[in-house]
C-alpha cells in the first residue's frame, strides 16, 4: 500500500509531539469526549496541529517563530478556510499558561454553528453565515 507524504509526514509529527501539542491533546480529550478530535489532520495542501472535522474546526499552535510569520500564517488560514474549515490559533504560552481559557475558546468555537457550504466555490468550500 502507497501512502500519501501527507500522511507519513502527519505520522512523523504526532510521533514527534510537542509538550504543548500534548497538553492540548489531553484537553481536548477531557473536556470534549463526544467530539472527535485528530492531531496533525492533513487537509488540502496542509498539516494542521489538531481538526475537529465534523465542526470544520482547525486549531493551529503557534510558537515563538511564527510571530515573524504572520503573512505565511495568513496565506495557510485562507487555504484552510477554501476547504471548508475554520481557523483558531493560539500562542504556546496561552496554552501553558491559560488552559482553561484556550478550552473555553475552543467551546465556544465548537458550539457555532460550521460555516455553509459555498456550491459555487472549489470543494464546496464554505462561507461565512450572515
Amino acid at each position: 500500500m502507497i501512502l500519501r507524504s501527507k500522511t507519513l509526514l502527519a505520522r512523523q509529527l504526532r510521533r514527534d509531539g510537542t509538550d504543548v501539542e500534548k497538553r492540548l491533546w489531553r484537553a481536548l480529550r477531557e473536556k470534549f469526549p463526544h467530539w472527535k478530535f485528530r492531531r496533525q489532520h492533513p487537509i488540502g495542501k496542509r498539516v494542521v496541529d489538531f481538526a475537529c472535522p465534523a465542526r470544520k474546526l482547525a486549531i493551529e499552535l503557534d510558537g515563538g517563530r511564527h510571530d515573524d510569520r504572520k503573512d505565511a500564517d495568513a496565506l495557510r488560514s485562507t487555504e484552510l478556510v477554501d476547504h471548508g474549515y475554520r481557523v483558531i490559533r493560539f500562542w504556546n504560552n496561552e496554552v501553558f499558561d491559560n488552559i482553561e481559557g484556550v478550552v473555553e475558546a475552543i467551546r465556544l468555537t465548537l458550539e457555532n454553528s460550521p460555516p455553509l457550504p459555498d456550491p459555487r466555490r472549489p470543494n464546496g468550500a464554505a462561507r461565512e453565515k450572515r
